[in-house]
């Protein structure tokens, strides 16, 4: 491999890539962020660098490693490790020097930033080029001070700023007004087909409902994401009890996370069901790796959050995977699920309710359960083609490298 001694990192270049000759110099580039481990900002990064090469372009990618690297070399692209996770103003200033090498040494076109401090440096690296800077604002950052709204402002400062939600994009117009007319919104997406679930085996299924003890035929209730406050996890427990009220226990809810370190809320939640008397209700699991067949043997997901979320993954992942799906009027995640009054209830995908409301949840539940066979059908259907049209991986790349493009024709 050739070396390109930038004076502060050695950047190595395959060898079958030549320094100075690429496939498309109108689509080099390259994107920022702090590491590559796995999640949703890590992920959308591996599936955009896969689309650029796809195109026929070349993907450039600096991050302080992890072990998405392995993803980014297998979809073609090329990975350059940089401190970018740090936010020592010294080291930040040093990334801004090394950022621009690597972007002269590959003859990058296009800055991409996904995180705040590595936006930092890319973004004078990108202006000391003339390169066109993008950003994606993945979430929405706590902004306490005004010394914390200028470090988050430069997720705003792209050429273009794209939001993850129209939620999100509201939120970029309202705290950097000077972006606004910068903003686009593509939200993010999923690997819908491996939701499928024709994609998931019975083997799967039967291994995993073995690791969380679940009785053959019983109905699970799903609620995926790591045990905080603010995910609702006592409002599904809640919600539980209210069924049991109503004379409802065959179902049994499975509350899918990690505590992360959190033993007090997961006291709180073992306490919550003890007093409860709900303990052959609820199930705390901890994490889990096969998000597919967890929604292959559910009969209903919720997504019970009483804090705004800037995307609502989980709540397209059930309507991909043929789940009914419950949310919480809240934040992005409605986006993502289509229902009354915004739509005659004949095109609903799923069902809002009020967040923190515990007897809605459990109103929205008994009534998929009385469904027919046909209107589950129907809904599901219409569930699936929504996600497909809308948050597919293809659309989100897709939109993501005409906006590479536009920028790149207005130069």
């Amino acid at each position: 491999m050739q070396s390109i001694d930038t004076g502060h990192a050695n950047f190595e270049v395959p060898p079958d890539k030549d320094l100075f000759v690429q496939t498309d110099k109108s689509l080099t580039v390259l994107q920022v962020l702090p590491e590559l481990v796995t999640g949703g900002v890590e992920r959308t990064t591996v599936d955009v660098a896969r689309a650029i090469v796809e195109a026929g372009g070349m993907a450039l990618v600096a991050s302080g490693g992890g072990p998405l690297v392995a993803d980014i070399i297998a979809a073609g692209g090329e990975h350059y490790e940089l401190p970018l996770k740090s936010k020592n103003p010294f080291t930040m200033r040093q990334n801004v020097k090394a950022l621009q090498d690597l972007a002269q040494a590959r003859s990058a076109t296009i800055v991409h930033a996904r995180s705040r401090a590595p936006a930092w440096s890319a973004y004078f690296a990108a202006k000391r080029l003339g390169l066109p800077f993008v950003t994606t604002y993945h979430g929405f950052y706590k902004q306490k001070s005004r010394l914390k709204g200028f470090y988050n402002s430069v997720m705003a400062r792209g050429d273009r700023v794209i939001a993850n939600s129209h939620f999100t994009g509201r939120l970029i117009a309202e705290r950097h007004p000077f972006s606004a007319d910068r903003i686009t919104v593509i939200q993010r997406g999923s690997d819908l087909d491996g939701l499928a679930p024709e994609a998931v085996s019975e083997l799967r299924k039967q291994q995993l409902a073995a690791s969380w003890g679940l009785a053959p035929g019983r109905p699970v209730i799903l609620q995926l994401g790591r045990l905080t406050g603010w995910k609702g996890q006592r409002v599904v427990i809640s919600a539980m009890t209210e069924l049991r009220n109503r004379g409802i226990t065959e179902p049994v809810a499975i509350l899918a996370g990690d505590a992360q370190g959190r033993t007090g809320y997961l006291n709180e939640l073992n306490q919550q069901i003890e007093a409860s008397r709900i303990g052959d209700q609820v199930k705390l699991v901890g994490h889990c790796d096969d998000v597919a067949a967890a929604l292959a043997l559910s009969s209903v997901s919720v997504v019970a959050s009483v804090e705004p979320e800037a995307f609502g993954r989980a709540a397209v992942e059930a309507q991909a995977a043929d789940v009914p799906v419950i949310v919480s009027d809240l934040g992005a995640v409605p986006e993502t699920v289509l229902a009354p009054p915004e739509v005659d209830d004949a095109e609903r995908t799923g069902w809002r309710v009020p967040p923190g409301n515990s007897v809605a949840i459990a109103d929205a539940i008994e009534h998929i359960f009385s469904l027919a066979p046909s209107e589950r059908a129907a809904l599901l259907g219409r569930a699936r083609r929504h996600v497909s049209d809308k948050f597919s991986v293809g659309a989100m790349t897709g939109a993501t490298l005409q906006v590479y493009r536009e920028l790149l024709s207005s130069r």
